[in-house]
Parts: structure tokens; sequence; C-alpha cells
């Protein structure tokens, strides 16, 4: 009986490593990216393209093996301490994979990942929650899918909702 166990578990270890993807290299990540679109650019270690009509700057540093998605918003010089607090909540609960960051002077959303292990459902999960942080920006700070849980966001958005609703009262 053990014997048939450690077979079972060295057929299905082989069978898992059958499945897994091929790590992610420069070259792989293009292929996905020209597969987003076709129009993509490579930018010296990156690319540049565009995602649902937002212009997006991938970066990879295979000496360290990362790789940064970045959506630029706008300028970071005039962020108030409420939007500064909202993104961290945000941060917190509700854009998933994805973050705000402020870099140069520039408020952006991101998306990093170490790139040998990314694997490509990952890679596309996380450029759309990085263009949805984006787009959501100001209003529901939401990467897209469901909330994490646990923070502030569900019951600002809730609040939204029913301020909303009692805008549609008078209707």
């Amino acid at each position: 009986m053990i014997r048939l166990v450690l077979i079972m578990m060295f057929l299905a270890t082989g069978l898992a490593a059958q499945e897994a993807e091929p790590p992610m290299t420069y070259e792989r990540l293009g292929k996905i990216i020209f597969a987003l679109d076709p129009d993509a650019q490579p930018q010296g270690p990156g690319f540049e393209f565009t995602v649902s009509d937002v212009p997006v700057l991938v970066i990879t540093d295979t000496n360290a093996d990362r790789m940064r998605a970045m959506v630029a918003i706008r300028s970071a010089e005039e962020l108030s301490n409420q939007d500064l607090q909202r993104m961290m909540q945000a941060n917190f609960d509700s854009t998933l994979d994805a973050r705000y960051a402020i870099a140069n002077g520039t408020l952006w959303a991101t998306y990093i990942h170490p790139l040998s292990s990314l694997e490509k459902d990952q890679l596309i999960s996380g450029l759309a929650q990085t263009v949805n942080i984006a787009n959501t920006y100001g209003t529901l700070y939401s990467g897209g899918a469901a909330e994490f849980g646990g923070g502030d966001s569900h019951d600002l958005q809730r609040e939204l909702i029913e301020d909303l609703l009692k805008k549609g009262e008078e209707i």
C-alpha cells in the first residue's frame, strides 16, 4: 500500500512538472505582450503597449529577476493627504496584486513580480488589475475583482452606493 501511495505521488509530481509553464523570460514576455497588443513596441529592457486604450510600460531586470508593469496616472505633486490615505487603504484591500506608487513626481499604478516564476495568466491578470486601478483612481480604487476584505474600501464603496441611491430617490 505504501508503495502504491509513493508511486501515485511520483506520478502526480511528474504530471505537475509536465504541466508547469516554462520560466518567464524577456522573449516569452514579449510574445505574450504582442499577443495582447500587436502594436507593442520593445523599449530597452521592456515594452510599451496599450491595454483598453491605456498606455502600459513593462520593464524587466533579468539580473534581479524582476518585472514591473506601470501605468502613469497623474502628477503626484498636488496629492492631498486624503488622496494618499485612500490609496493606502485600497492597497490593503481592493487593488489586489496591483499597487499605487509614487516615483519621480508621478503617481503610478504598478504590478511587480519576480520574472522567472511569472506565469502567463498571472501576467495578464496583473496587467488588467494595473489598468483597472489606474482607471478607478479617484472613484473605486479597485483592481476589478473581489476585495481582500478587512479593510476600509468596502464601507467607503458602500457609502458611495448609498449616496447615489439617496440621490436617485428623488427621480
